[in-house]
């Protein structure tokens, strides 16, 4: 449009020369348009683009990546949730002057009908008659195979942090430290409950929280 309107100008004059340097500031412009509307499919357009115009390349190309990877993210996170399963456990052991009991809520990724990987948190307390107190805080990881939809394998590594009381008649100070555990449990699974018991391979009967190494539990996931 420019071009069209130094054109009107007389020759060997001063307007002449005007539209000289105006015709060769636009010219470029003038060929990128013409090369942007006509000729996309132009080789030359190409080379022109990707050597003197980076600016824009990163940008395009920053745009489109960011684009396409909303979209996957976003389809990758509704993938990822529809085999989220929030749950978790109660466990209760007791035996002569003994009481424990556990909540355990916990979350699982289901990879397969088999498979599920999980986080989970820890909260229990423990009594011995006219001994002590003990509330426990942690965290887990845990897994678990399904053999078939009835019967259900697990494995879980704890590691807890025991704060305990004694019995004022023992004269002891309060006790506070960390108690690893790796449990290996069966159970019976019927829809989204499965009962059980587990077996603490790293049990020290000094330090566990349990007086025992076996242990019932109740899990359960939705």
């Amino acid at each position: 449009m420019a071009l069209g309107l130094v054109k009107i100008f007389p020759k060997n004059t001063t307007f002449s020369k005007i539209r000289s340097c105006i015709y060769y500031i636009y010219k470029p412009i003038y060929h990128f348009e013409k090369s942007a509307f006509f000729m996309l499919g132009n080789m030359q357009f190409l080379r022109f683009f990707l050597t003197n115009n980076q600016k824009t390349k990163v940008c395009l190309i920053t745009f489109v990546l960011g684009f396409f990877g909303y979209l996957s993210s976003q389809e990758s996170q509704k993938d990822f949730w529809n085999h989220v399963r929030f749950g978790g456990g109660l466990g209760l052991n007791f035996g002569d002057g003994y009481f424990s009991s556990t909540i355990a809520p916990s979350a699982i990724y289901e990879f397969n009908d088999a498979f599920a990987l999980g986080l989970g948190l820890n909260a229990s307390f423990v009594n011995l008659k006219r001994e002590y107190k003990s509330t426990i805080l942690g965290g887990s990881l845990i897994g678990l195979f399904n053999i078939v939809n009835e019967v259900q394998l697990s494995a879980e590594f704890e590691n807890l942090n025991v704060n305990t009381r004694y019995n004022v008649n023992l004269n002891l100070p309060r006790d506070n430290y960390w108690v690893p555990a790796l449990y290996l449990g069966a159970g019976y699974r019927s829809g989204n409950v499965t009962l059980g018991i587990r077996y603490d391979v790293l049990y020290d009967k000094n330090k566990s929280i349990y007086i025992d190494p076996w242990a019932p539990f109740v899990r359960f996931y939705f």
